[in-house]
């Protein structure tokens, strides 16, 4: 027996020597000591051997073994080093592989862009939930229950009293019940309503403005949102305050810019009135500071909000506000 298992170690060790690539080695490996191997196979026989042969026997296979395995792996680590400084395996004449950096998404570069302009101006910036209460999300903002103000916004709900919020107003009021004025604040965040088409999608992103304190009038919205247009888009650019509605503002107005397009000349973007929508605004309404027992006689604040998404649109020229999600390369690396 110890004869047959020098046979098989001295046949090993020679194969392996001789073999010329990996798949050499690995059917070696197999042949010698894989399941069937043959010194697989000899150790599994010793138990047929005289009891005083088993010991020596079975020291020896062991050994074999070990030695075969060894010279196995030794064989492979030398056949792939040479094939990695094979002249045949790197064409040095090749041009290097460049590897592109990743950018922000446009709608991030905006939003960046936007929080940027108000931290220069003192804001602070707030985040809030993106499941919101009935209460924070339409009571306390003067949407009473079934007032026809509430079919102004497309509403998922999750339940009778749950709801995603369909603006990122709500956080006015989680804001005013834990801080006392003077508040400077911007709220970005994202929001959802049940309407998707060419200028909707079912979620999209605004920033809610909101300035509280005392002796606050009309003239600093305008300067603040004035300062606002100028620094996204251009100091040429005119921009007016048109009246409008919002119950959690008294007075409202919608503001509107030069067309960027046509500059005031009319084009199919500005439906040929050279005017452009690009958020709404106006000054805190009285029952919105009583819902978070602010004395209307002490302090006044206005609030503003709008579509990142839009402001993107206008600024880049885009026409279809889908592009935005769609998460093609070629269509996204253009910012």
């Amino acid at each position: 027996m110890e004869n047959i298992i020098e046979q098989i170690r001295a046949d090993a060790l020679a194969e392996i020597e001789n073999a010329s690539s990996a798949e050499e080695i690995k059917a070696l490996s197999v042949k010698y000591v894989g399941r069937k191997g043959l010194i697989t196979l000899f150790l599994r026989n010793i138990s047929s051997l005289p009891k005083e042969q088993r010991p020596s026997a079975g020291q020896e296979a062991n050994v074999t073994k070990q030695l075969v395995e060894e010279r196995i792996e030794e064989a492979l680590q030398r056949i792939e080093g040479l094939s990695l400084n094979s002249s045949d395996s790197i064409d040095v004449s090749l041009p290097g592989r460049v590897a592109i950096p990743g950018i922000l998404h446009p709608i991030s570069q905006i939003n960046q862009q936007i929080s940027n302009i108000f931290k220069r101006l003192g804001f602070d910036i707030a985040e809030g939930p993106e499941i919101e209460t009935d209460y924070y999300n339409f009571e306390a903002l003067n949407f009473p229950k079934n007032h026809p103000a509430r079919d102004m916004q497309d509403t998922f709900f999750v339940s009778d009293d749950i709801v995603l919020r369909t603006h990122t107003s709500p956080l006015q009021i989680r804001i005013m019940e834990k801080t006392h004025p003077p508040i400077r604040v911007i709220m970005p965040g994202k929001v959802y309503r049940c309407d998707s088409d060419l200028t909707h999608t079912p979620m999209f992103h605004q920033v809610e403005g909101l300035v509280v304190d005392k002796n606050i009038g009309f003239s600093d919205l305008k300067g603040v949102l004035t300062t606002l247009v100028h620094q996204i888009f251009d100091e040429e650019i005119s921009l007016r305050f048109r009246p409008s509605f919002f119950p959690f503002t008294e007075p409202s107005a919608e503001v509107d810019i030069l067309c960027v397009i046509c500059r005031g000349k009319g084009c199919r973007v500005c439906s040929q009135t050279g005017w452009l929508e690009v958020l709404g605004s106006g000054m805190v309404h009285p029952a919105v500071f009583e819902n978070v027992h602010y004395d209307t006689s002490q302090y006044s604040g206005f609030a503003f909000g709008m579509g990142v998404e839009r402001i993107a649109m206008l600024k880049y020229g885009i026409d279809d506000l889908r592009k935005f999600f769609e998460n093609d390369f070629r269509f996204l690396r253009q910012f």
